[in-house]
């Protein structure tokens, strides 16, 4: 008997339907049943409450999850295997049939990817027949919070690195193979300059980057030709992890390395004053253009301190802070029915309550051109300030080619250079203010008479 082969838990890009919450299942059927297949909804996606140390959000993640949107489907495997399920025993053979056809035919509009966003406002928006708009949630939700909670942790970061370079080194401390593409595209979009992860760099244009590890030294008879022997492979561009003995003798040996290497990387101790002491041995050796490069659990607090205590450091690679956002690890987001058929729906549970019917965000800037808040109104209404949603899909088309990565990486540049000072402090309130129009609270009153 031939054993089975591992289990391979990658998506099949062709049959992303069953990529959601079973619920989002129950409820599709449920529709087909109940004869509401052909009702038009709107739903909204957006943050309930900013994370604990946030200021702001770099929303992230739609182009892939668009891409993925507009490819959903069931494959007739997965639809015999959910048939089998007791759940659907009983249910209408036909409406389970229904999901061969499912495919994704309605309207998305969104706020351009790499937008500064706050909660309480709609990011995006989809209006199709209810079982194709519910088939999005937990999709969407998915796709766009990670991507979302990453380009704000490394927004943070390019704030405080006074332009050095950052580079993302996370694929191994990421929560699985998929969410170090999704943190590789997220980091750069928000400013870094380059990622470790071969394939995120092969995919998407995202400058590579990389040094060795301790294990190329351990390989060797000495650390020095270990050095040599890299420096050799990968000449005038090499740079040499030099903590894997002792520090500052590594500095002394990848001085010695000629013709002379890029850079040094320190990834562990005290980081200020070892790379003091590196700066001071390579000047003295005359490799006063070889860079010094830290890395080592770095999050923004600590490149923040680094900076202002002046640090010789000319670089960071950043990797476990960053792709699990430590310190803030989860999300709100939300995506709820805010229409149905052209009336207003909306929730009044205790802590999350809702705004009925379909909504545009305008944002006001000042003299200066920062932002000075955000007017959320219905659809139909126009208000002071620049809209920020946008159509993006229309009869499950795309309207326009998406904008290209270094696009978004220059809109997102704009944005944080168009927040206010009060803002970017990594310990400022999240004080930004947001209103709504009077035609949405009037909305909302009636809805609750009724």
């Amino acid at each position: 008997m031939n054993p089975q082969p591992p289990v391979c838990l990658w998506p099949d890009p062709r049959a992303l339907g069953p990529i959601t919450d079973l619920y989002e299942l129950t409820m599709i059927v449920g529709y087909f049943a109940a004869g509401m297949a052909d009702r038009r909804g709107s739903f909204e996606l957006f943050v309930r409450k900013m994370p604990p140390n946030r200021a702001y959000l770099v929303f992230a993640g739609l182009e892939p999850a668009v891409g993925d949107v507009l490819r959903l489907a069931f494959s007739p495997e997965q639809i015999a295997a959910i048939r089998r399920w007791p759940l659907f025993e009983r249910t209408d053979p036909a409406h389970l049939d229904a999901l061969a056809a499912l495919r994704f035919e309605g309207d998305i509009w969104s706020v351009p990817e790499g937008t500064v966003v706050f909660p309480g406002e709609t990011l995006l928006r989809v209006t199709a027949p209810l079982p194709q708009a519910q088939w999005l949630e937990t999709y969407l939700v998915a796709a766009l919070a990670y991507p979302t909670l990453v380009a704000s942790k490394a927004a943070r970061m390019v704030t405080v690195a006074g332009g050095r370079p950052l580079y993302e080194f996370g694929l191994r401390r990421g929560h699985g193979p998929h969410a170090g593409l999704l943190a590789a595209r997220a980091s750069y979009l928000a400013g870094f300059d380059g990622t470790s992860n071969v394939e995120a760099a092969r995919l998407l244009g995202i400058p590579a980057s990389g040094t060795m590890a301790h294990s190329w030294v351990q390989s060797f008879p000495s650390e020095f030709q270990a050095f040599a022997t890299f420096a050799q492979v990968f000449p005038e561009t090499a740079t040499l992890l030099v903590d894997t003995y002792d520090t500052l003798e590594g500095v002394r040996h990848a001085a010695a390395i000629r013709p002379q290497v890029q850079a040094i990387r320190i990834d562990s101790g005290d980081l200020d004053d070892l790379s003091r002491r590196a700066r001071a041995i390579l000047d003295q050796c005359g490799r006063t253009d070889v860079k010094i490069m830290v890395s080592g659990d770095l999050d923004e607090l600590r490149i923040a301190q680094l900076v202002g205590a002046g640090a010789p450091v000319d670089g960071f690679g950043v990797g476990t802070e960053l792709v699990t956002s430590r310190d803030a690890p989860a999300l709100g987001m939300v995506y709820k029915l805010v229409e149905l058929d052209g009336q207003g729906r909306f929730k009044l549970s205790p802590g999350k309550r809702t705004y009925p019917m379909a909504k545009q965000v305008f944002r006001r800037r000042d003299a200066a051109g920062r932002f000075a808040g955000d007017h959320v109104t219905r659809a139909d209404e126009t208000a002071e300030g620049e809209p920020l949603l946008v159509p993006v899909v229309r009869n499950g088309q795309l309207v326009a080619p998406l904008p290209s990565l270094d696009r978004v990486r220059a809109h997102c540049r704009q944005q944080l250079a168009s927040l206010p000072d009060r803002l970017l402090g990594l310990d400022a309130p999240p004080a930004y203010p947001i209103s709504y129009s009077v035609a949405l609270e009037a909305d909302a009153r009636r809805l609750m008479t009724r």
